[in-house]
Formats: structure tokens, sequence, C-alpha cells
């Protein structure tokens, strides 16, 4: 049960209402997420037009790539929500399923392709060691470029704010959604 309440349109009053719609805007629904973080609209509509930005606006990263950062995010950070709906949106990326049980179960990098390997190890070395090695920075750079590179740490950012919302908001699963993450680290 979400601890606070998951705000409708019409719940808000009628000058934040464009909020609601900005949010729903190119995802075509308010998820849960946003439905919770509508608590305080004005962050709300800043935090979706940011993931508006990395995921659909101009997105520099490639489709497979954010979708392998964005379950490696929500695998380090337990975030059941963010990683069962995102192993969809990663399979529609193409991801191969590989990739999907190696970030799942925390399996080491080494066992993918190394252009899948290397996201994974950036993510997880940001997220553990709150840096990245030289090497694997230079790696993911000489595979994205510089732009891209910054939009994924942007990325890799985004998505633990969203883990973090969704975690302490206690934004739980729609009925009938099965977990495809294990409830142990």
């Amino acid at each position: 049960m979400p601890r606070v309440p998951l705000v409708t349109r019409e719940q808000l009053p009628p000058d934040k209402q464009p909020l609601y719609d900005q949010i729903a805007g190119a995802r075509g629904h308010v998820a849960p997420p946003f439905a919770a973080l509508l608590n305080s609209p004005e962050v709300a509509a800043r935090v979706a037009a940011l993931g508006e930005q990395l995921r659909y606006s101009g997105a520099s990263i490639p489709a497979d790539v954010r979708e392998i950062v964005t379950l490696a995010v929500a695998r380090h950070m337990r975030c059941q929500y963010i990683f069962t709906h995102h192993v969809a949106s990663a399979k529609q990326a193409g991801l191969r399923d590989e990739v999907v049980e190696v970030i799942r179960t925390v399996a080491p990098p080494r066992r993918l392709l190394p252009k899948e390997g290397v996201f994974v190890q950036f993510t997880r070395e940001l997220l553990e060691e709150k840096r990245v090695r030289d090497s694997t920075y230079s790696a993911v750079e000489h595979l994205l470029g510089r732009q891209a590179t910054v939009d994924l740490v942007v990325t890799i950012g985004y998505y633990a704010l969203q883990c973090y919302a969704v975690n302490a908001l206690g934004i739980e699963l729609e009925e009938g959604v099965a977990p495809l993450m294990p409830e142990t680290p």
C-alpha cells in the first residue's frame, strides 16, 4: 500500500492539472510512481521532464543501452517495480534474455558480449563504488561518444531517483503483475 495517495488529475487544483497532462504526454498515462510524486506537482513535472528528455525527446543513448542501465540500477536499488516494468521495455529494445538474466541474478557481466557487459559494469561501478574506473569510462565513451556518456550518467542518476522514490513511497506492483526480480539481494 503506498504511503502517499496516488494523485489523479481531478484531485489536483485546476492550476496544477496541466502538470498532470504534461507527465501523461509522451508516456500516454501517469504511472503509479508519478501519481505518487504528484503529491508535489512541480517536482513531479520536473522529474518527468528529465525522464522524457532521456527516454523520448532526442535521446542520445540507444534504447537497448538505456534499458541495460535501467535494469542494473533497479536491481542494485532492489526496486521491484522499476525492474519488473522495464523487463518488457528491455525486450522491446532488443535486449537478449541473457542480459536480463545476468542483471537479475547479479552475475558477472563478463558472461555477456563486451558491448553489453560494459554498460552493466559502468552502472555497477558508479552505484557501488560511487565512481567509474578510467578503463570502464573510456570503453563506454568509445562506444557512445562524449554527449551520450554524459547522458548515460544522468540516466543512471534519474533511475536511481525513481527507485528511491518508489521504494520510499511504497509503490508496489499493480495487482496481477508478477514480480520478475528476486526479493533477496
